[in-house]
């Protein structure tokens, strides 16, 4: 797939080591040592370290070792996995890499064919999060649903599965396999779209297909349940819920094994479409969307369920990244689940059995106004939160308190070091039922966001933006917006111990701490920041020009300490590019970096030049009238928007600035897929000729008015890039 790597341009010493230690009565190690054997470190994926050669008195020197670019601008998520010298990490849609670990050098490259009409059904950028290492195989999952195991010495491919149950669905595949036993285990994406949510498992050594589970009951039309648990289910379903659009439930990230209990752990997405009233229609808790699963390896049988937000209506997905450790809770030593998923509450569970032990809010929560410790479930604020007859506040926002960026526990200190965002989203959806839509956008809600919301009022209509402003939560926006921060929690009362604020809601990043008690993140304005564990006060900042999400890790190579990252933005809300970051400033070259003390200074790449005036747009056709434009804006935020924000120094190109050769092969673009292998999908299979030329009516209307409003800016000595609003919406 030698295409990848032009899809940023064509879409459109002297302190110990200290040993790995087994947590009290168990054999459950927490941290990595020498190596990082899994994209979360250790087996409870903790994404601590027990290495400590790099300390808060050394780490001043603390420079560039190596780096490698990666030959693309579409988004980097992945933690690197590190084997005895060799790094193994994976990239944009299923790539994958080896290098030595200590020089850099390239062993192999690994570029799969991958059909990029998938980009059709991808919400959130065309990122992965790693990789799997076991069995002389590194394992890796492509965006269009295919796993590869391939020779970890060459990177030949040993076998590969297409593990996408129905291809006329929307299901794609961003998150990292994961090694339970002899099978290798991976879930699938796009609960946004038609899917039913499932996880399979595929035996390590020969790539068969041993067990699937769905996280959401079939339509009871079509026969009995593929097990008696979905049988259980479907009772919390209407009968009439929209089967057709699957119900979502998506588990694309957070599947963990459990190496005390032998359970695989299971994180599922969110309800599909967003709205309980309109997904099922008669209400229900819709099992088993956004819960914690147990999985049996051997068979696939759920061995225990805790539903973290039952009848979801505000995708909060459980998929953020799980970390299994023991704490002591009211006096005993317990084998635990921290998870911290999107709905703004931080769980302790008992991994034997799925009990609830603790759940404390960490941000503003007004979906619930608790968790009823007796029973497990959350006392859900319908009269705030329902959305079904009109706009509603929520808080925290889809974008979730916590979303897939890793979160870090430090055993030493006991805190739970992650990204948390504070902030909600108005959200409103179309009247009536919509039709499904095959392998489409069908979670049918406009979101806009708490620092948006204020601004955003005066472009709805004046009814709407009237109810909006007589909300209990308008109040609490205009008091507070919202704010992002690297915390450190206490994970059994939930309480902050110190908080950093980041530079805006969309810089949030993954984190890694140390037993020298250092802990270590990136921020989207391309920093590396290394901050004292217990207190949070930087120690070191390192300048890289490339915007960082993905969770740094660390290992050791000839007793040399190092420190690497993926960087690169991307992910979800990918095409509006924060303003504060070095995405903005000076692009988005992907690079994977590592550092050693003693390094050099990373090549910080230089800025970007000044925005031009959008170029002359072609004239309008003779037959556009003003509905012809109107139409096809309509069919551009139905179909587009979602990849084109039509921001200045998006990832995706501003469908503003078109040069006269794209005007004159619109319709082979869009329709007849001339740049499909750059990921723009072609849509000839539901747009017409017509809704093509409505479509480009819409944009050269656009362009027009930018290019207008841009030379009245440049004659008065204006920016041309002034702020504007993030704004998602399906319709």
């Amino acid at each position: 797939m030698k295409a990848l790597a032009r899809l940023g341009l064509a879409v459109l010493c002297a302190t110990s080591i200290v040993a790995a230690a087994p947590a009290p009565g168990t054999g459950l190690t927490t941290g990595a040592g020498t190596n990082w054997p899994s994209p979360g470190g250790d087996a409870g994926k903790t994404h601590h370290s027990t290495l400590s050669l790099i300390t808060p008195a050394n780490v001043g020197t603390l420079g560039l070792a190596w780096q490698a670019e990666l030959g693309t601008m579409r988004g980097q998520e992945a933690t690197p996995v590190v084997i005895d010298g060799v790094l193994y990490t994976s990239g944009v849609a299923g790539r994958a890499y080896a290098f030595n670990a200590a020089t850099g050098k390239p062993l192999w490259t690994f570029e799969p064919e991958v059909d990029l009409q998938v980009n059709r059904t991808v919400c959130c950028d065309m990122v992965n999060r790693g990789v799997a290492v076991a069995d002389g195989k590194v394992f890796v999952a492509t965006l269009d649903g295919w796993l590869y195991a391939l020779n970890a010495k060459t990177g030949a491919v040993v076998w590969k599965t297409d593990f996408i149950e129905d291809r006329h669905k929307g299901d794609t595949s961003t998150g990292a396999p994961e090694i339970a036993g002899d099978v290798v285990v991976i879930g699938m994406s796009g609960a946004e779209y038609d899917v039913r949510g499932y996880v399979s498992a595929l035996d390590l050594k020969t790539g068969k297909l041993r067990w699937r589970w769905h996280v959401v009951p079939s339509d009871p039309k079509l026969g009995p349940q593929e097990s008696p648990e979905l049988e259980a289910a479907l009772k919390t379903w209407d009968p009439a819920s929209r089967w057709d659009i699957g119900g979502g439930g998506a588990p694309w990230d957070a599947i963990t094994f459990d190496p005390e209990t032998g359970y695989v752990l299971v994180g599922t997405g969110n309800g599909g479409p967003y709205a309980t009233s309109k997904r099922s229609p008669a209400g229900g808790d819709n099992l088993y969307i956004g819960s914690l699963v147990a999985l049996d390896p051997r068979t696939g049988r759920m061995v225990w369920h805790y539903q973290e937000t039952p009848s979801d209506n505000w995708d909060f997905t459980s998929t953020q990244p799980m970390i299994l450790t023991h704490l002591n809770v009211d006096g005993q030593d317990r084998p635990v689940l921290l998870h911290a998923p999107k709905n703004g509450y931080l769980y302790v569970l008992d991994r034997r059995d799925g009990k609830l032990l603790r759940a404390n809010p960490i941000v503003r929560t007004n979906w619930a106004t608790g968790i009823d410790m007796t029973t497990g479930r959350p006392r859900l604020n319908p009269a705030e939160t329902d959305y079904t007859n009109g706009p509603k506040i929520v808080f925290p926002a889809t974008t979730g308190a916590r979303n897939w960026h890793p979160a870090s526990y430090d055993p030493a200190s006991g805190l739970y070091v992650a990204a948390v965002l504070d902030i909600g989203n108005l959200i409103f959806m179309s009247p009536g039922q919509k039709p499904h839509k095959a392998r489409g956008l069908n979670n049918d809600a406009a979101l806009i966001f708490t620092p948006d919301v204020k601004a955003a009022l005066d472009t709805l209509p004046p009814a709407m933006a009237d109810a909006v402003r007589k909300l209990p939560a308008y109040a609490e926006t205009l008091r507070d917006p919202g704010k992002a921060q690297i915390r450190a929690l206490d994970p059994l009362t939930g309480k902050t111990v110190w908080a950093a604020d980041t530079a805006g809601w969309q810089d949030r990043g993954g984190v890694l701490t140390t037993a020298s008690g250092l802990t270590i993140h990136g921020d989207v304005g391309g920093r590396l920041v290394v901050r004292e564990t217990r207190s949070g006060r930087v120690l070191k900042q390192i300048e890289t020009g490339t915007a960082i999400m993905a969770a740094p890790m660390t290992y050791t190579v000839n007793g040399v300490q190092y420190i690497a990252v993926m960087a690169g933005w991307g992910g979800g809300g990918y095409p509006f590019v924060p303003r504060y970051s070095a995405t903005y400033a000076r692009g988005n070259m992907n690079r994977l970096l590592v550092f050693r003390l003693g390094g050099r200074a990373v090549r910080v790449p230089p800025l970007l030049p000044a925005l031009d005036v959008a170029p002359a747009p072609p004239a309008q056709a003779a037959s556009v009238t003003p509905a012809t434009i109107m139409r096809g804006q309509g069919l551009f935020f139905g179909n587009c928007a979602i990849c084109h924000a039509n921001q200045p120094r998006s990832i995706t190109p501003d469908l503003r600035r078109m040069q006269p050769d794209t005007h004159a092969l619109f319709r082979e673009i869009v329709l007849g897929g001339a740049l499909v292998s750059g990921g723009m999908p072609r849509w000839n299979d539901i747009l017409s000729p017509d809704d093509a030329d409505a479509i480009h009516a819409y944009l050269i209307d656009q362009q027009t008015k930018t290019r207008t409003d841009e030379l009245a800016k440049r004659a008065k000595g204006l920016p041309l890039d002034g702020p504007s609003l993030t704004i998602l919406s399906n319709y």
